[in-house]
Order: structure tokens, then sequence, then C-alpha cells
């Protein structure tokens, strides 16, 4: 009750009906998985610098229907951002304005179901883009991989302190590490810890 009251009290803020298709309910099989990368961590005040995604239809990730794009950040990258996500300003040469880059995510997610890891702060990061513009937030149904990993470790050991980092995920779930750490890479792995999860009834 208290979601469709939220659901229908953000569609009344949309200040474009051409995107109005995002609160239609979704019929299909496929999610979106997607991570973004930022200057950091302060979702008030930090830059996202490249959102990537990919689809999942059923069982397959469609690798082929990917989506990467890098946006232009309104401060300078801090020396101790590009640690962590590998981001150099000359990576950015091509990058694109941040509603022009999120227009193009919009029309690539639809109103497909989203999935992420720690997904709230990445929706936060999109949210901040698309409020001012749009004057909503994202309507998609969102799923969490580190929770979905919880409930089913915590059915194991009750008692015990779960750690969710995502290496950690990747170990338990047998899941290889891809190469560089990337929006795109990050996004194809938790695809790939989405579906573990989905065809696994108990963690080790």
């Amino acid at each position: 009750m208290f979601a469709s009251l939220m659901r229908r009290w953000n569609r009344s803020g949309l200040q474009d009906e051409s995107y109005a298709g995002l609160f239609e309910p979704y019929v299909g099989d496929e999610v979106v998985v997607f991570d973004t990368e930022t200057t950091g961590l302060n979702t008030k005040k930090d830059a996202v610098l490249s959102i990537g995604a990919v689809k999942v239809k059923g069982d397959k990730i469609l690798t082929s229907q990917s989506f990467e794009i890098f946006l232009k950040p309104n401060k300078e990258i801090s020396a101790e951002s590009i640690k962590i996500h590998h981001i150099r300003p000359c990576d950015l040469e091509h990058a694109i304005d941040p509603i022009e880059g999120v227009k193009k995510f919009l029309e690539f997610i639809g109103n497909r179901p989203l999935v992420g890891y720690y997904l709230e702060f990445d929706v936060a990061m999109i949210n901040r883009i698309i409020k001012p513009w749009l004057g909503i937030t994202l309507p998609n149904t969102q799923t969490d991989i580190s929770g979905l990993y919880f409930d089913k470790k915590i059915a194991l050991i009750p008692q015990g302190n779960i750690d969710l980092r995502f290496d950690t995920i990747l170990e338990s779930l047998n899941i290889p590490r891809m190469g560089q750490h990337n929006a795109l890479n990050d996004a194809i792995m938790t695809a790939m810890v989405y579906l573990k999860l989905q065809h696994t009834h108990k963690l080790h």
C-alpha cells in the first residue's frame, strides 16, 4: 500500500510525459544489472563518472547488449578517487553531459527491473541527475544482490556475522574476478552473482 502511494506521488512529479513508460508495469523476463563509478561516496556532493549495465534475459547474461558511458564530472577528479575507480581525466576526453548520458541509460533500461550490488547508492547517484531534470526518481523495481546473499547465508548461520564484501561474495560463489575494475565489468560480475543466487538453494 505504502509503496503504491509513493509510486503515485513519484509519478505525479514527472515533467516530461515521454518518460511515462518508466512507470508502466514490466511484463517480460529481463532485468538490467548496473553499476556506477563515482568521484566519491557522498550521494549529495559527488558525481557519476561512468555507468555500466548489462541485460539478463532468463538465465542468460546478454553481454552483446551491454551499456557503458562516461560522463563529464562537474568538478576535478581527486587523486584519492582515481585510486578507487582508475578513471583518469584523459579517460574522460570523450565523456558526455550527465543528462545526455542518463537519457541514454533510461532508453537502455526502459521499465525493466534493476539489479545491483549496494544498489541503493547507485540509484541515489542516478536520481541526483534525474530529479532536477525530470522531477522523479527511478521508479523501476530494484533488487540488491547483497540482500539476496545475506538472506541465503543467514539461514545457514543465524548468529553469524555475514561478510558482504563483493570479493567475498564472488569467492563464496566460485565466480571468477574479471580483469579491469570498471562499471561494466562490475555489472557483468554482479549479473553472474545474481544468476548464481537465483539457482542456489544452499550456500556453504
